[in-house]
């Protein structure tokens, strides 16, 4: 099957691999990217074209292409691109559920067990289309943001093999349309969507810097400091007499802050604008300083 991909590189390498005739590429850097702009495709290999233009445009036509296909392309193909062919894609979450560019941020903040990848077709409007089929994937509690991501990885890369061998054969999926009523976006968190809430249950905490880390983390001030939490723990080893929001450090060198119900350890961190990270007892050094 004729195929103009769109996307990381690594998937470009496996459909040819996989018997596929790759007749163009936009695709951004990745591991693969020297050895399909290089070996596999020299000349109908480009790095991010904008497709908007008439010549990137004309190049998509010209290659004449049956099938679109998309793994991690961040940007709208657009419409006249879409009518050359079906066009198919992977998104990592179980669609209709959190649809946009972070899903692994929303599926941990929001404290989900299950998530996975979902193929569908595209259209005009992000993660809007027709589901093709879906792989599931228990989430582990340890997982944050990059853990889930590349957990993801691999049943992303088998679901779309699949699905474009099944395109290949003649036998394409049913679609079947995305119920709208269950629909729930994930943008990128900016700015206060970050921060930590010393209000919430010390669950719901975890889970919000489980969800922000490795990068950008959740934030929160200690002091006069603004310190970013890459990893913490549910306890109840903390001073009754701290108030929600309030820290100490355990008699065990361990900085504690009392959340709404329990309380928090701080067990990695990143100091602001800086990208060394805070270990456990840079925290709690933190925290004595502010109390002193």
């Amino acid at each position: 099957m004729r195929i103009a991909f769109f996307g990381l590189p690594l998937a470009a390498l496996l459909l040819a691999r996989d018997g596929h005739e790759l007749v163009y590429a936009g695709y951004v850097r990745g591991i693969g990217a020297r050895r399909l702009a290089g070996r596999v495709l020299p000349g109908r290999a480009f790095r991010a074209p904008d497709l908007g233009t008439r010549k990137a445009f004309e190049r998509v036509r010209d290659a004449r292409p049956e099938l679109l296909v998309s793994w991690f392309w961040m940007q709208r193909l657009p419409p006249r691109v879409l009518a050359l062919a079906p066009a198919v894609g992977v998104h990592p979450s179980l669609l209709p559920r959190h649809r946009g560019p972070d899903p692994y941020f929303a599926a941990l903040d929001t404290g989900d067990a299950v998530t996975g990848v979902t193929a569908h077709l595209l259209d005009e409007e992000y993660d809007t289309g027709a589901v093709l089929g879906q792989r599931t994937l228990p989430i582990d509690p340890r997982w944050n943001s990059w853990n889930l991501a590349r957990a993801l990885d691999r049943p992303s890369l088998a679901l779309l093999r699949d699905v474009v061998r099944a395109y290949a054969e003649g036998r394409p999926p049913e679609p079947v349309p995305q119920d709208e009523a269950r629909a729930t976006q994930a943008p990128q968190p900016r700015g206060d969507e970050l921060s930590i809430a010393w209000s919430w249950p010390a669950e719901r905490i975890v889970r919000r810097v489980r969800a922000a880390a490795p990068w950008p983390g959740a934030w929160t001030e200690i002091g006069d400091a603004i310190v970013f939490v890459l990893r913490a723990r549910v306890t109840l080893d903390f001073p009754r007499a701290l108030e929600p929001g309030e820290a100490a450090v355990r008699d065990d060198g361990t900085a504690v802050v009392r959340a709404g119900e329990g309380a928090v350890e701080l067990l990695e961190g990143r100091a602001e604008d800086e990208e060394a990270s805070l270990s456990a007892a840079d925290l709690a050094s933190i925290v004595a300083r502010a109390r002193a």
